[in-house]
């Protein structure tokens, strides 16, 4: 195997389509008529409420996987934070949930296409996903295309839904509004919460997005508010319009409202939009649920042979071909345990994602950047954690046996199959490292992120890293002052450049005298023009308690020490014009203070985004 790298072809637009089409399908064309049966009019808070749980989710994965945008999503960053073992468990049931609600797609299709075209229901759905198979292989960028175009026109049917339902709403069929209790909209809650589940699948294409930084969290906020609103309003809609006992017995409820206020024709536009959404949903599932087995094999979990990207079209053939039979698997599932089977394993996975972001951020990684930040944290966390433990409480014990089923049977597979393949150093031995002063950890996971961050950034090294890369970096205790500081640089720097220890001590104290090199009062670059020639190199020092280097700058903390020639003043302006960008940005100040080794100090330099040439 030669580059196993994949190709970014997806921006904004597309990632929004493919979270959005991959909720828009059962759990808006099938799911509320079953829903409505458990709950009544009170269905439209269930769905409200689910959006509001899976938005405490978004906002944690959102964050992660803008620091950690590889293959896999919630899988990749889960592993980093907790280690392999609840790695494995949180891949596999990302695979599993995302694998159902796929199938479920398939299965609600199926109830739509039987309608229309004469063909057994069963041998469509199979042929369907073999089809969206082959458009996977081929490439995600046709398939991010057809995704576009079946949720545009998704999107058009649905408002033309709402733009003529609501004024047909007979608010009197709202009524009793909650006849099982507030518990019965709870227990609905859990059961329609596969509704929202697409929202992971845009964390698992993650590195195959353009600028996933800014383009993954707004595709996910953008995807659950429209989807979010087209949710609760076309229940709202289905629920005004239809005799409640047709409302609970209906396999096809969208269907059967748009034909009471527009008629067959209706219908049939409606039937259409469902098909569309299952397309979708099917579509995206394959593409997205693919990336878990890929990452779990890039990883030693599972075999290697899955992690296989196919040559000529730079997919990951192998994951893309079992993640499909997978899906036809689970068409043997009854409807109501396939639909338990995938609310349960999503709320599962979301729970992980929740518990991973309190990990990273308090075991204070150095080099855990996330582009974007979850708000009001750690309480919406906190919330969403209750949340979703209540959410699986009242879907019953039928949610309790699967969640011990998948969580033993991932244990498992990684005991046998996946514990000799790795060893990986992760987030949670940091915190505990934190907690308890003991040396546990090395810089592996550091130097993952940092690997992660300048091919998320597109970094591309220039002279200036490769200078900063290869520097003497020193992390001075006690306050001192300049002269000081320019005997430790002359002891260090002088073997570095073949000069008398004591004529580059002199030529820092004449620079110095000439007039002080501190630019700030927080930061000082004293530069020197050395004899001979190529000759350049820095050295950096930090003081937390401060140098100093005259009445105005008396307790600067950062200092780059540069040395050189004169055949290299060009390089030696550049070198001045990248420390000030550097030193410029507004998360400088407090990433160097908050450095906790010399290596933290050299990412802090090289990680900031800055011109290079």
């Amino acid at each position: 195997m030669k580059n196993q790298a994949l190709t970014k072809e997806l921006t904004l637009f597309g990632v929004f389509c493919i979270a959005s089409g991959a909720m828009i399908s059962s759990g808006l064309f099938i799911l509320p008529g079953l829903a409505y049966a458990k709950a009544g009019p009170g269905v439209i808070i269930s769905y409200f409420i689910s959006g509001l749980l899976a938005l405490t989710g978004a906002l944690s994965v959102a964050e992660m996987v803008t620091a950690m945008p590889k293959a896999g999503g919630d899988y990749f960053f889960i592993t980093r934070t907790m280690g392999p073992e609840i790695g494995m468990v949180s891949g596999l049931l990302s695979w599993f949930a995302l694998s159902l609600k796929s199938a479920f797609a398939l299965v609600g299709m199926s109830a739509f296409a039987a309608k229309i075209i004469n063909l057994d229901i069963n041998t469509l759905a199979i042929i369907l996903c073999v089809i969206f198979t082959l458009i996977n292989i081929i490439g995600i960028k046709e398939a991010g295309k057809i995704q576009v175009i079946l949720v545009m026109a998704l999107i058009i049917l649905m408002a033309y839904f709402l733009i003529l339902g609501f004024p047909q709403i007979d608010v009197l069929r709202l009524a009793p509004f909650a006849p099982k209790g507030w518990s019965g909209i709870f227990a609905v809650t859990g059961f329609v919460f596969v509704s929202y589940g697409g929202l992971l699948k845009v964390a698992s294409v993650s590195e195959e997005v353009k600028n996933p930084g800014k383009n993954i969290p707004a595709a996910m906020f953008y995807s659950l508010a429209i989807v979010g609103f087209f949710y609760v309003a076309m229940v709202f809609v289905t629920v005004g319009v239809l005799e409640p006992q047709t409302l609970s017995e209906s396999l096809t409820p969208i269907s059967d409202a748009a034909e009471v206020f527009l008629g067959p024709v209706g219908r049939t536009l409606l039937d259409i939009a469902a098909i569309l959404s299952f397309v979708t949903t099917a579509n995206a599932g394959i593409m997205s649920a693919s990336r878990y087995p890929l990452a779990l094999s890039r990883d030693g979990l599972l075999p290697k042979i899955i992690s296989r990207i196919n040559d000529r079209f730079r997919t990951p053939h192998v994951s893309i071909l079992l993640t499909a039979v997978f899906m036809i698997f689970f068409l043997l599932l009854k409807l109501d345990a396939l639909i338990k089977s995938a609310s349960t394993v999503l709320i599962l996975t979301y729970i992980l994602s929740i518990v991973s972001i309190i990990v990273l951020r308090e075991s204070r990684l150095h080099n855990y950047q996330p582009s974007f930040k979850s708000p009001c944290y750690p309480w919406l966390q906190i919330a969403g954690l209750l949340g979703f433990e209540f959410l699986i409480y009242e879907i019953g014990m039928w949610a309790f046996i699967l969640s011990l089923v998948f969580i033993t049977g991932s244990f498992l597979l990684y005991w046998f199959v996946g514990k000799r393949q790795i060893n990986r150093e992760f987030a949670l031995l940091h915190l505990i490292e934190r907690i308890t002063a003991k040396e546990l950890t090395t810089r592996s996971l550091e130097s993952e992120l940092k690997d992660i961050i300048k091919e998320r950034d597109a970094i591309t090294k220039d002279r200036f890293d490769r200078v900063i890369e290869n520097a003497i970096i020193i992390d001075i205790e006690n306050a001192i002052d300049s002269g000081e500081l320019f005997d430790i640089v002359a002891e260090n720097m002088a073997p570095r450049i073949n000069i008398k220890k004591q004529i580059l001590y002199d030529l820092l104290i004449k620079r110095e005298k000439e007039s002080s090199t501190a630019i700030t009062p927080f930061l000082a670059i004293p530069h020197i023009i050395v004899n001979g020639e190529k000759i350049f190199d820095i050295m950096i020092a930090r003081c937390n308690k401060g140098i100093k280097f005259s009445e105005t700058a008396c307790s600067v903390k950062t200092v780059f020490v540069l040395i050189g020639t004169k055949d290299e003043r060009n390089f030696h302006l550049r070198a001045l014009s990248a420390i000030a960008q550097i030193v410029q940005d507004k998360t400088f100040g407090k990433k160097w203070n908050h450095a906790k080794s010399k290596e933290d100090l050299r990412d802090t330099i090289l990680l900031i985004q800055r011109h290079r040439f």
